[in-house]
C-alpha cells in the first residue's frame, strides 16, 4: 500500500507531524520491510524555503544506521515551482543533502531545465555540482559543459562550456550540430541576477570558430543586457563603404539608450542615438541622427551645394491617464528635403508632427489635436503647407433612443496657418440620427438624417492658385442637411459546391443647395469615385465639401464561400437626380449625372492564393478609368506578388488628379530547406501624353531590388542589391548593396 509521510529538511532530520504518519513512526516498519513496491507520494518540509519538498517514487528505501533515505524507480521531486525527475534519489541526514542519480532533469525555479547524470541539491533546493550537463532556459537557449559547480555565492560557474540557441535534435528527434554556438573557457551562471557571462567566448558557424566575442553576456529571463551590437556593412555609390555599430545600454528595466555610429568611405561620420522608456503612464521613444556632408541646397536649373550640419530627429509616445484620457504625440524634423533618402533613412515625401489628447467612452469622444508638416517634396513650397492648432472634434450619443434610432451630436474645429498662403479657420456643430431595421422580408434598412451648421474665417485666398479651392475671403457660413435610405436585400443559396450570397442594393441621398465654393477646400481635394465611397453619404473625404441634390445610388454585392475558396465581388452606379451647381472636377467619375461604373473583384484560395481587383468603368464608353490589380500566389516560402495601377482620368486641369500607370513586382523562391533568393522592383509606365508636367517615356525604372538568403531556426544571413533609378538631390542614382546577419537570442541584427 502508499505511505505517505513527512520529514524537514535540517542539518540533521528529525520527526515531525506535518502529515498522519511521522518518520519516527514509518522508520521501523521501514528498515523491517527493507522496500516498498508502490509509489510513494512525500510531503517534505525545507528549512531554507519554509516550502514543503514532496516526491513520488516506486519505492522507498530507509536506513536508520546511516540516516539515509533512498527513492527509486520514476522519482519526482517538487518544492515550489521547481522540480526533479530521475532513477535514483538520495537524501542524507547527516550532511542534508539531496542527491539525484540517472537521467536527471532539474526544473529551477525560473523554468530553466539542467538536464544531467547526476545532481546535488541543498537545503534551499538549489543544484550543486554536475559533470556532462546541458542547460536549458526557458527563453530557448542552451548550455552544455564538461563540468559545473555552484559557488557559495550561488553562482554556478560551468567548464568547457558552450551556448547555442539551435535546437539539438531535428524534428525526427535525431541529433544534428547546431547552425552556430559560442564557446567558452569558463561560463558562469547566475540564477538570482538570471545572468550569463562569457570567458574566452567564441563565435562558431557551422563549425568553424570566426569571430571572438570578448565580454559577451546575456539574460536568462529573455529581458536585454548592455553590450555591443554586431556591425552592419553596406556600400552604395553616394557614401562609399559603411560599417555600422552600436552599443546597447540596459540603463533600467524600463528604460534603455542605443549609441550608434556610421563611417562612411566617401561621406563623414554620422551618430545615432536612440532613447527608450516606458513610465507608469506610458512609453515614449526619440531617435536622433547627426552629420556634417555635402548637400544640394537649391534645386534650380544649376544646385549649387555646401557643407553644412545635417541630421533627422524621430520621437514618439503614448500616454494613458485613465481608461478614458490618453495623449498621443510624434515629432519628425529633418534638417532638409534629402537627408533621410542620402543615408537610406526613409523614403517619406512628407514628415507629420501631431499631438493628440483624446478621451474616449462608451457614448463619448472628445479630441484637442494639432499637427505640422515638413514637405520634402523638390518642387513644394513649404509656405503653403499648413500649420493645425488647435483641431478640436467631439461626439456625443444620447444613452436613448429617439424615434427608435440613434442620436450622436458633434461639434469640431481647426485653424489652419501659413507662412506663405491662405489661413483658414472653420468650426462647426451638427447632429446625425441613425434607424436601422430587418423587414419581415429580409430586408435590411436604414434611415438617416443630418443637420449641420459650419462658420468659415478665410485670409489670403488669392494665393490658392487652384481657384475651386480657395473659397470666398472673410467669414462665411453654410448649413448643411442630408437625409438618406438604404436597402440591401440579401438572397441566400446553394451555387458551384457551395453558399452563394447575392445582396442589391439600393441608396436615396437628398440635400439641398449647398454653399460649397464659397468655402475653402482644405480636406477634400482627393476625391475619386471608388467601391469603398459608392454607398457613402458624402463621397468627399472631408468636411469642406459636401455633395448637394439628389441621387440614387444602385448596385450589388455576390459572394462565394465553398471549401477553400472564397470569391466576393460587387459593382455599382450612382444617376444624380438634380443638375446643381458643378463640383466635381472632370475625371473623378461623379461630374455628370450619372457616374461612372465602379467595382471590386477578391478571389481567395487558403492561404495559397489572393487576388483582388478594382476598377472604374467610363459610363459613355467603358474605357477603363481606373485598373487596379493586388496578386499574391504561394506560400511563405515561395510566392509571388504583383502590383498594377492605372488612373487614366484623361483630364489635366486639377493636380491632385494626374494619371499615372504604375506595376509593382516581388518574388521569393526557396532552394533546398534554408537557402531563398528574393527581389522586387518598381516601374513607372506613365507616358508623356499622360503626364506631361515630368515627360516620362512610357518605362522608368524607380528601384529594384535582388537577394540572396540563408535562414533556418536560429540563424539568418545574407546579402541583397538594390538599384535607384531617380536622383533627388544629393541622393543620386545608383547602386547599393548590404549584408545582414542575425542570431537567435543573442540581439544580433
Amino acid at each position: 500500500m502508499a505511505a505517505s509521510f513527512s520529514v524537514r529538511m535540517e542539518p540533521l532530520w528529525r520527526a515531525t507531524g506535518v502529515a498522519t504518519l511521522s518518520l519516527c513512526a514509518l522508520s521501523a516498519p521501514l528498515a523491517a520491510q527493507d522496500q516498498t513496491d508502490s509509489p510513494q507520494e512525500t510531503p517534505i518540509e525545507d528549512v531554507a524555503s519554509d516550502e514543503p519538498i514532496t516526491f513520488e517514487a516506486d519505492s522507498v528505501d530507509y536506513d536508520s544506521g546511516q540516516e539515509r533515505i533512498t527513492a527509486r524507480g520514476n522519482v519526482i521531486l517538487r518544492n515550489k515551482d521547481a522540480s526533479v525527475r530521475a532513477d535514483e534519489v538520495e537524501w542524507d541526514r547527516t550532511t542534508a543533502t539531496i542527491t539525484a542519480r540517472g537521467n536527471v532533469r532539474f526544473v529551477d525555479r525560473s523554468g530553466n531545465q539542467i538536464f544531467t547524470e547526476t545532481v546535488q541539491l541543498n537545503d534551499a533546493f538549489e543544484a550543486g555540482e554536475m559533470d556532462d550537463l546541458l542547460l536549458a532556459l526557458r527563453t530557448g537557449g542552451r548550455l552544455a559543459a564538461r563540468s559545473a559547480e555552484r559557488g557559495e555565492d550561488g553562482v554556478v560557474l560551468l567548464n568547457d562550456a558552450a551556448y547555442s540557441a539551435c535546437p539539438v535534435t531535428d524534428e525526427a528527434g535525431c541529433e544534428r550540430d547546431p547552425s552556430w554556438r559560442i564557446t567558452a573557457s569558463r561560463i558562469s551562471y547566475d540564477p538570482e541576477q538570471s545572468r550569463i557571462r562569457f570567458d574566452g567566448a567564441m563565435l562558431e558557424l557551422f563549425g568553424a570558430r570566426l569571430i571572438p566575442l570578448p565580454g559577451l553576456a546575456l539574460r536568462t529571463d529573455g529581458a536585454a543586457e548592455s553590450g555591443f551590437l554586431i556591425p552592419n556593412i553596406r556600400f552604395d555609390q553616394v557614401n562609399g563603404l559603411e560599417v555600422s555599430g552600436e552599443y546597447y545600454w540596459r540603463m533600467a528595466d524600463n528604460k534603455e539608450l542605443t549609441l550608434g555610429t556610421h563611417v562612411y568611405t566617401d561621406a563623414a561620420p554620422m551618430a545615432r542615438a536612440q532613447f527608450r522608456h516606458f513610465t507608469e503612464k506610458g512609453a515614449y521613444q526619440i531617435t536622433g541622427y547627426a552629420t556634417n556632408s555635402r548637400r544640394v541646397a537649391n534645386f534650380g536649373v544649376a544646385p549649387t551645394t555646401e557643407s553644412d550640419p545635417r541630421g533627422y530627429l524621430a520621437a514618439n509616445g503614448r500616454f494613458i491617464f485613465s481608461p478614458e484620457w490618453s495623449l498621443t504625440g510624434s515629432i519628425r524634423l529633418a534638417s532638409d528635403r534629402t537627408f533621410l533618402r542620402r543615408y537610406d533613412i526613409s523614403r517619406d515625401d512628407r514628415l507629420r508632427s501631431t499631438i493628440n489628447l483624446e478621451r474616449i467612452d462608451d457614448n463619448s469622444y472628445f479630441s484637442l489635436a494639432g499637427w505640422a508638416t515638413q514637405t520634402l517634396r523638390i518642387a513644394a513650397d513649404q509656405g503653403q503647407i499648413p500649420l493645425a492648432v488647435p483641431a478640436l472634434d467631439y461626439r456625443q450619443r444620447l444613452g436613448r433612443e429617439v424615434l427608435g434610432g440613434t442620436v450622436e451630436f458633434q461639434a469640431n474645429t481647426v485653424a489652419l496657418i501659413r507662412d506663405e498662403g491662405q489661413d483658414t479657420q472653420r468650426a462647426f456643430a451638427g447632429a446625425k440620427w441613425d434607424l436601422s431595421t430587418l423587414t419581415g422580408l429580409g430586408q435590411m434598412v436604414t434611415l438617416t438624417g443630418l443637420v449641420r451648421g459650419d462658420v468659415y474665417n478665410t485670409e489670403d485666398t488669392l494665393s490658392t492658385l487652384t481657384q475651386v479651392y480657395r473659397g470666398n475671403e472673410g467669414w462665411t457660413t453654410r448649413g448643411v442637411a442630408t437625409a438618406a435610405v438604404d436597402v440591401e436585400w440579401p438572397f441566400v443559396g446553394e451555387a458551384f459546391g457551395g453558399t452563394q450570397v447575392l445582396t442589391p442594393r439600393v441608396q436615396f441621398v437628398a440635400s439641398p443647395n449647398i454653399r460649397n465654393l464659397a468655402v475653402p477646400n482644405e480636406d477634400a481635394r482627393a476625391i475619386d469615385l471608388e467601391d469603398s465611397n459608392l454607398f457613402a453619404l458624402n463621397r468627399f473625404s472631408g468636411y469642406d465639401r459636401v455633395e448637394d441634390g439628389a441621387r440614387v445610388t444602385y448596385g450589388f454585392d455576390w459572394e462565394l464561400n465553398r471549401p477553400g475558396w472564397r470569391v466576393k465581388t460587387n459593382i455599382g452606379q450612382s444617376y444624380r437626380l438634380t443638375n446643381e451647381e458643378e463640383i466635381f472636377p472632370d475625371g473623378t467619375g461623379l461630374s455628370d449625372r450619372f457616374s461612372d461604373f465602379v467595382g471590386r473583384t477578391e478571389v481567395r484560395y487558403k492561404n495559397f492564393v489572393s487576388f483582388t481587383h478594382r476598377f472604374r468603368l467610363d459610363k459613355d464608353n467603358f474605357a477603363v478609368r481606373r485598373n487596379e490589380i493586388d496578386a499574391t500566389i504561394g506560400s511563405q516560402r515561395n510566392y509571388v506578388e504583383i502590383g498594377y495601377l492605372r488612373l487614366n482620368r484623361n483630364i489635366q486641369t486639377v493636380e491632385d488628379l494626374s494619371d499615372r500607370e504604375e506595376v509593382r513586382a516581388a518574388a521569393r523562391v526557396t532552394i533546398g530547406r534554408n537557402w531563398s533568393v528574393f527581389g522586387s522592383g518598381v516601374f513607372n509606365l506613365t507616358n508623356e501624353n499622360e503626364d506631361p508636367v515630368f515627360a516620362p517615356d512610357g518605362f522608368e525604372p524607380i528601384r529594384t531590388r535582388l537577394g540572396i538568403a540563408y535562414r533556418d531556426d536560429c540563424i539568418e544571413f545574407g546579402a541583397t542589391w538594390r538599384r535607384d533609378f531617380i536622383t533627388f538631390g544629393d541622393a543620386e542614382q545608383g547602386n547599393s548593396f548590404r549584408l545582414f546577419f542575425a542570431l537567435r537570442n543573442l540581439g544580433f541584427r
